[in-house]
């Protein structure tokens, strides 16, 4: 099969205009590295960012204008049809590219017909590496030991520690479970096969569910810390805007993680487990969704 490109970056867009010409421009700078073409996704974005794109006019920068906000899921998989890339990554608008982060990874996958997808060392503002970067999957237990934060007192622990590979040093890479969205590079062929992301996710888990059918089709998640980007985490959620946004709309963005975990565990989970096992997850996962209905509605009242 002939691909024109090497490398298709996907980059889902919602009314981050400055973020996503920042996150633009840097990938720009990698042009000489590696034979990529740029995807912008819009999510029906009021903020002038489809006009921004526009009048970038670098050369393989593409748009799709969807209508309305579709959700992380079938925002990106929208451009399935449209990238020709051998490579597909995934990368989130509030992300800063730098030198290695491009034609390392594809060499890599490159090397190693045995994985399905990496990430790199993803960095927050501080410095430190988003925990996000590496997580195992959440099996009651793992879920169990995040929730109540015994892998904040047990950081380095191999029994409370798996959901973010606390006890595994974040210079070495391994094989994990699961990356996040916000740089998620695999081979096309293999997303294909699985049918890209699942659309019943509509924000969070989408990429946890991902790596799931990835690994289920018996190939590996790895973590490349050789390579790096800088991520603005939240910006691209609206985590930084105005509280004073409607109830609705903010009780949907509070709930989104927790139907999504509920959504993953039902059908990615839940038949390896007994009714009990079942019973006691789901209604934890529906005491946490009345925990935060009922916080958002005090700051309300």
């Amino acid at each position: 099969m002939y691909y024109p490109k090497m490398l298709s970056i996907i980059i889902l867009n919602y009314n981050t205009k400055d973020l996503l010409k920042d996150c633009i421009l840097s990938l720009v700078k990698l042009k000489d590295k590696t034979n990529f073409e740029i995807i912008v996704v819009d999510n029906g974005s009021v903020d002038g960012s489809v006009e921004l794109v526009e009048s970038l006019k670098i050369k393989n920068l593409k748009i799709i204008e969807n209508k309305a906000n579709l959700g992380f899921a079938k925002g990106n998989n929208s451009a399935r049809s449209v990238a020709k890339g051998k490579y597909i990554l995934f990368l989130n608008s509030d992300t800063i590219t730098k030198n290695n982060c491009l034609d390392f990874p594809v060499n890599y996958l490159e090397d190693h017909r045995d994985v399905g997808a990496i990430t790199c060392k993803v960095i927050l503002k501080n410095g430190k590496l988003d925990p996000d970067t590496r997580r195992s999957f959440p099996t009651p237990f793992v879920a169990f030991t995040h929730f109540s934060h015994l892998d904040r007192i047990f950081p380095k622990s191999e029994v409370f520690s798996k959901y973010w590979y606390g006890f595994i040093s974040d210079t070495l890479s391994h094989e994990i479970d699961s990356l996040q969205g916000a740089y998620f590079l695999a081979k096309k062929d293999i997303l294909d096969s699985v049918n890209w992301f699942d659309e019943d996710y509509f924000l969070d888990g989408e990429d946890i569910d991902l790596c799931f059918k990835i690994k289920d089709k018996g190939y590996k998640i790895v973590y490349l810390p050789t390579s790096e980007i800088t991520h603005l985490k939240g910006a691209t959620k609206g985590k930084n805007q105005n509280f004073k946004t409607s109830f609705k709309s903010r009780l949907q963005f509070l709930l989104a993680g927790v139907n999504s975990m509920e959504i993953f565990y039902t059908k990615r989970l839940s038949k390896n487990y007994n009714f009990i096992v079942n019973f006691l997850v789901i209604s934890g996962i529906n005491s946490l969704k009345l925990f935060r209905f009922m916080r958002l509605l005090v700051n309300y009242i």
